[in-house]
């Protein structure tokens, strides 16, 4: 008979890359069950969109054979519970973790990527919504293809909140839900700021692992309502390789890295990085440049999610409001591995610091 602890010394072998201790110290062991000599467990990841699950998995069984070589029947169930942020909001004390995705600029693809990695979270089994900060220009209903989302209203705890449209299980909320597709949204400041505190408090977000902030480009209102009234988990800053957006985007860079305002960094998606004909794949053509995803991380000490080329097919799913289906969805799925790592690594070692 296979005892408890020797299963549970084996597993202490395995490490997690990441954070550095091993799966039992960090208690993503669970649900330990032996008969004689069959095992069964779960492992707990920190995010169901984890890179390394196959790895972690592979050497749970090899830790067990190796070190319990009478176990005969191993049975791993790999799961995961999304790591939550030390300071909770008050106003969506349900959302585990928020991210924004910032630019200095206009056109750089900023909502495109926050659509993508969100695609790639929900995908992945994560709860997942998007928040369109971007009053002037809100883009999430199109790249969604709800355009014609109707906000409806639902009673919670006596307190009447809008309901996000859902599209393919991700919640969405945007100013072009409550706005005509052509009607220009002509207000000062103060106005923005004040729809932007009410789309936090006035809707019914529930629980989420991931809650993705797609800003307006700039560093003015709405960066500033955001930061003084929610506590981000950090940023994802999106920038094109051309010399004018990597020097708006490094002004973006250096307003969370501002004493007042203190947001991680968590990592640089470099669009339209590159561009490569479909007929000769093994081309590359630099139409912006390069360089600016490197300049931004080491000037920021931050790391490079991905760069993401220029696809002819991602533009007609976006443009046709089908961003949930896109077929650059691998080079989607390594920046938000690397992404969820990031926020996995900033969550426990807050929590250490503790």
């Amino acid at each position: 008979m296979i005892k408890s602890a020797t299963v549970l010394s084996a597993l202490s072998n395995v490490e997690d890359p990441d954070l550095k201790k091993d799966l039992v110290t960090l208690g993503m062991i669970r649900d330990l069950l032996i008969s004689e000599f069959n095992i069964s467990f779960s492992v707990y990841l920190t995010t169901p969109a984890c890179p390394m699950k196959e790895m972690l998995e592979n050497a749970c069984r090899n830790a067990i054979q190796h070190f319990i070589p009478e176990a005969k029947e191993i049975q791993i169930k790999m799961t995961s519970e999304v790591s939550t942020q030390t300071r909770i909001s008050d106003v969506m004390p349900s959302v585990k973790n928020i991210i924004a995705v910032a630019s200095g600029k206009g056109g750089v693809g900023k909502s495109t990527v926050a659509a993508g990695i969100a695609t790639v979270l929900n995908a992945a089994g994560a709860k997942v919504g998007i928040l369109d900060a971007d009053i002037y220009g809100p883009s999430i209903p199109i790249l969604f293809g709800v355009e014609n989302g109707i906000i409806e209203m639902d009673m919670v705890n006596g307190k009447e909140l809008m309901r996000p449209v859902v599209s393919s299980n991700i919640k969405l909320f945007s100013i072009g839900f409550l706005s005509k597709p052509n009607e220009a949204i002509v207000w000062r400041g103060p106005m923005v700021s004040s729809a932007i505190k009410q789309f936090m408090n006035g809707v019914n977000w529930g629980e989420l692992d991931y809650l993705i902030v797609d800003l307006p480009p700039g560093t003015g209102d709405v960066q500033l309502t955001l930061v003084q009234n929610l506590p981000l988990t950090g940023a994802v800053i999106v920038s094109t390789p051309q010399k004018l957006a990597v020097a708006d985007a490094g002004r973006a860079c250096a307003m969370f890295k501002m004493e007042a305002v203190k947001v991680p960094i968590l990592g640089i998606v470099e669009n339209m990085s590159f561009f490569t004909p479909p007929q000769k794949p093994d081309e590359i053509y630099y139409l912006f440049g390069q360089g600016g995803a490197e300049k931004l991380s080491k000037q920021f000490e931050t790391s490079i999610l991905g760069k993401l080329p220029i696809r002819t097919d991602m533009m007609e799913d976006a443009d046709s409001g089908k961003i949930s289906e896109i077929q650059n969805v691998k080079i989607f799925a390594e920046i938000a591995g690397k992404l969820v790592q990031q926020i996995a690594i900033l969550n426990s070692n807050n929590k250490n610091d503790q």
